[in-house]
């Protein structure tokens, strides 16, 4: 029978507890949102719905075309000027979302002969990136500056390291100054994947980059995500003109792909003119991460210390997690459940987003709902 083996992996799933399935949200949900990535609580903001509204208004429902073709307009060429510019970056390039950008900036950069230092504990679309490069892939030890400068001294010719710069299970920052040191010893360029970075980390949510002084350095390309902080949807990459022009010429994420649908650019304009005017977001995610953690360690529980927005919290199995994320939810929690193989280390979680908004009272009841729900 064709696609026989669908069925078997499909009863292999169940037996390991590693079934998924789709639970669609209404748009009045009762739950109390821990699950999504909508750090500064910009999703539903009146000033992004508007932004989004308007641009569908203006410039119609969809991009009508490739980026080559029809599918830039002003108001992409508007949000690249402005990414640019609050990330400190010479040029950006907006994608239909953060993994194609994540897919063109690491297939482009790593042709034929060249080598590609990959984090173990890297985001899957930089893993596909690596994947589909014509470079050769080496995976190194999670943030582990020596081991990145102990692959690149094996090889002779040109070079990348890619890494997140906040790690999407732990929420761990990857240490991104000695990493930049690492690749300049060697002449290897850095390609950092920012999409929990953005909008929480640096001054006023410029990123972890910017964090670190890297920002605008002629050596470091780094992606963003507009489905995250800015609650939109889309990507970009951001960095030196030459590299963007090289990517305009060459990623086959931009050049065959509808451009980004209007109403996802005009919401992340309208956000970003938010944090620029409300700085203090990101400082306020940080902050309710650093309480979610302290909270629910006090509790007992074996939390991951933040160094972002994302709290990880150790579940005992794949079906403990599934079932611990359950009664979250029938207590009207909303939280996220990682399970293998979206965890590179085998351990389940539970995944908590520390949103800007979220008041006092909500973290209160978060911290009581996931204590007295444990398995």
């Amino acid at each position: 029978m064709a696609f026989g083996w669908i069925d078997e992996q499909a009863a292999s799933r169940r037996r390991a507890g590693l079934v998924r399935t789709l639970r669609p949200r209404p748009a009045d949900s009762p739950l109390l949102d821990l699950a999504s990535n909508d750090y500064l609580g910009l999703a539903r903001h009146p000033e992004v719905t508007e932004g989004a509204a308007r641009a569908a208004r203006t410039w119609g429902g969809g991009a009508t075309g490739s980026r080559l073709v029809t599918g830039t307009t002003e108001l992409h060429t508007e949000l690249e000027r402005e990414l640019a510019d609050f990330c400190g970056v010479e040029a950006a390039l907006v994608f239909s979302s953060g993994y194609a950008a994540n897919l063109a900036a690491v297939t482009a950069l790593a042709p034929h002969g060249s080598l590609i230092v990959s984090d173990a504990g890297n985001h899957a679309s930089l893993i596909d990136g690596c994947r589909l490069a014509r470079g050769t892939t080496q995976v190194v030890a999670h943030a582990d500056p020596d081991a990145v400068r102990k692959a690149l001294g094996t090889h002779d010719g040109p070079a990348v390291t890619v890494s997140d710069t906040v790690f999407s299970v732990d929420g761990d920052a990857a240490p991104l100054t000695a990493l930049a040191a690492a690749c300049r010893e060697h002449g290897a360029g850095l390609v950092v994947d920012d999409a929990h970075g953005l909008g929480v980390l640096g001054d006023g949510g410029r990123g972890a980059p910017h964090a670190a002084g890297l920002a605008g350095a002629d050596d470091v390309v780094v992606t963003v995500t507009l489905s995250k902080s800015l609650g939109s949807q889309g990507g970009a990459v951001l960095g030196p003109a030459r590299v963007v022009d090289h990517l305009v010429n060459a990623a086959r994420t931009f050049i065959f792909d509808t451009g980004l649908a209007p109403a996802a650019a005009g919401a992340a304009l309208a956000a970003l003119g938010l944090l620029r005017r409300e700085p203090e977001r990101a400082a306020r995610a940080r902050a309710v991460a650093g309480e979610l953690h302290a909270r629910l360690t006090a509790a007992g529980l074996e939390a991951v210390r933040p160094d972002a927005a994302v709290v990880s919290v150790r579940a005992p199995s794949p079906e403990g997690a599934v079932r611990w994320a359950a009664d979250c939810r029938a207590a009207g929690l909303a939280v996220g459940c990682f399970r293998p193989p979206s965890v590179p280390d085998g351990v389940s979680r539970l995944r908590l987003t520390a949103r800007a908004d979220l008041s006092e009272a909500e973290i209160d009841r978060a911290v009581g709902v996931i204590s007295a729900t444990r398995p």
